[in-house]
């Protein structure tokens, strides 16, 4: 490979400096995600909103909830030209284009005053988001150190919860003042993060394996340096090219196309289990019943529980505090506890939440002291987000960037992200006819889905923290069986030592081809000084 150096590109900045900046605008990516997420939940029962649009009246409980979750479906939409552009375009350019969609979608909805413009602007919003989302954690994860990928990948959701806190005391706030600033002003400041976006990512580093990928090899081997802060010729660099570039080549040579994914092959990496153990994670994730929460927690608390709209935006606002805290314990434990353990511990949590308000909102309903078993839920919707923000929110967006092979990653982020925004189209679009039709009944699917999700967490997904991405491709191409529990290594939380190994021996394989190389030209040198 030949090596072109490069006069301190990045601004100078190196190693955890330019991991740090890098984390920024990921984080601001995931902020601005989570700030949409808790957007509308103050929009829907802004008065001006509903009289302007002609949303007002019991007989349109339907058309607020398109509104809101027609998003979903732009999201959708987003991950499957991240699916199917990304690829070519690179991580950087599909962050900014997203960013710039997501610009024109904010202006539609904050100048709407029909149903058709909002309807577009939510549409257009969906689809940058939806963009960015899927590629905003394969960058962050392809550019960090393997042990701190989990906690930075984690980190981002947690920002994630900071964009839904800071919007739920913004629609707080302006609840107070009513008009329309009260809706228009908490969806012009999505601006804020756009420009955020706009400032970071063109200066910042492509991805060093998509750079590869790419035939881009002396730009590649010049950002792994930088990563690792270390110099362009370093055995520790030219190694984790070559493994990334073993990884490759093995793929390419077994690439399987896509109408072939369900076909048997004795050389598949086993691409489409890997595949829909990704996807796995963010249909469990949303069928777990989270966007119950993020979308509607004002409008649950007034109709299932009984509170007034004030009281039941401040302790939405109260409990995305709670919401973060937990999630900064995920940062954490990611790595030490893992993607499985905290996925299982998360979803058992969810499941006895689910059960304790099913119980409860049954005695509100029908006990002549309703109202007492009503405020006691309360503590339980507390709790699911705590449980939710524990694991299930950060570890579906890591594992499916983890889990896939470097070919597929950005199309198994992207089905995962689009199989995330499918999901939620549907829980958003039947909550509020479920919640009125059938009252607690509804809160008993949730039981369910989280009971259900447990065996298959535990029989079927492999750990992948303090794995190097080129560890987990090493572990597919071993053919593992589809049940883990009988392999110690696949579930084991530290680094299996046959990995470890493997490295090493490729990092001392570099070393000495290095030192001959450099005792050979010595020699010559010596030779032709003499002669």
């Amino acid at each position: 490979m030949t090596v072109v150096a490069q006069k301190e590109p990045y601004f100078g900045l190196k190693g955890k400096w330019l991991t740090f900046w890098i984390t920024v605008a990921c984080a601001t990516d995931m902020t601005l995600f989570g700030y949409d997420q808790g957007l509308f939940s103050g929009v829907v029962i802004t008065k001006d909103f509903l009289d302007v649009l002609d949303l007002a009246g019991p007989t349109k409980t339907k058309t607020p909830s398109t509104v809101t979750a027609i998003y979903d479906i732009g999201c959708f939409l987003g991950a499957i030209f991240a699916f199917t552009i990304g690829e070519h375009i690179g991580r950087k350019r599909a962050i900014l284009l997203g960013t710039t969609i997501m610009a024109i979608g904010t202006i539609l909805q904050a100048s709407a005053f029909d149903l058709t413009q909002m309807f577009v602007g939510r549409v257009v919003s969906g689809i940058g988001n939806g963009m960015n989302t899927a590629t905003a954690p394969v960058w962050q994860t392809e550019t960090s150190k393997l042990e701190n990928r989990g906690k930075l990948v984690t980190f981002e959701m947690m920002m994630n919860i900071g964009g839904y806190l800071i919007v739920c005391w913004i629609n707080y706030g302006l609840g107070f003042i009513g008009g329309p600033i009260a809706w228009r002003l908490p969806i012009a400041l999505q601006a804020v993060f756009l420009i955020i976006l706009y400032c970071t990512v063109p200066w910042l580093p492509e991805s060093p394996r998509w750079l590869l990928a790419h035939g881009k090899d002396d730009e590649a081997i010049q950002v792994i340096a930088c990563l690792e802060d270390k110099p362009l010729h370093d055995p520790h660099v030219i190694a984790q090219c070559n493994e990334i570039e073993f990884t490759l080549a093995y793929e390419h040579k077994n690439a399987i196309r896509w109408r072939d994914l369900f076909k048997e092959n004795e050389n598949d990496t086993k691409t489409l289990r890997r595949l829909l153990l990704g996807a796995g994670t963010q249909f469990m994730q949303q069928m777990g019943g989270i966007n119950i929460m993020s979308y509607y927690l004002p409008t649950v608390l007034e109709t299932s529980v009984g509170l007034d709209s004030h009281m039941a935006s401040l302790l939405t606002a109260c409990d995305a505090i709670s919401y973060m805290v937990f999630a900064g314990f995920a940062v954490l434990l990611v790595e030490r506890i893992g993607r499985r353990g905290l996925m299982l511990i998360s979803t058992l949590g969810q499941c006895l939440c689910f059960l304790m308000i099913t119980i409860l909102l049954k005695y509100a309903q029908t006990a002549p002291d309703g109202v007492v078993y009503g405020k006691a839920s309360v503590v339980f919707f507390f709790l699911y987000m705590g449980s939710f923000g524990i694991g299930m929110l950060g570890v579906p967006w890591l594992y499916p960037t983890e889990i896939n092979s470097l070919p597929m990653r950005t199309k198994g982020a992207a089905v995962a992200t689009a199989t995330d925004w499918l999901t939620n189209f549907i829980i958003v679009q039947i909550t509020p006819i479920g919640i009125q039709n059938i009252g607690w009944k509804f809160w008993i699917v949730w039981i369910i889905t989280n009971a259900a999700f447990l065996p298959i967490l535990y029989f079927f997904y492999p750990e992948t923290a303090n794995r190097s991405l080129e560890d987990i491709d090493m572990y597919y191409r071993q053919n593992p069986p589809l049940i883990v529990t009988g392999d110690p290594d696949a579930i084991s939380r530290g680094r299996p030592q046959k990995y470890i190994d493997h490295e090493d021996a490729e990092v001392q394989k570099t070393a000495a081809g290095k030192a001959f190389v450099e005792r050979v030209s010595a020699e010559y040198l010596e030779w032709t000084v003499k002669k």
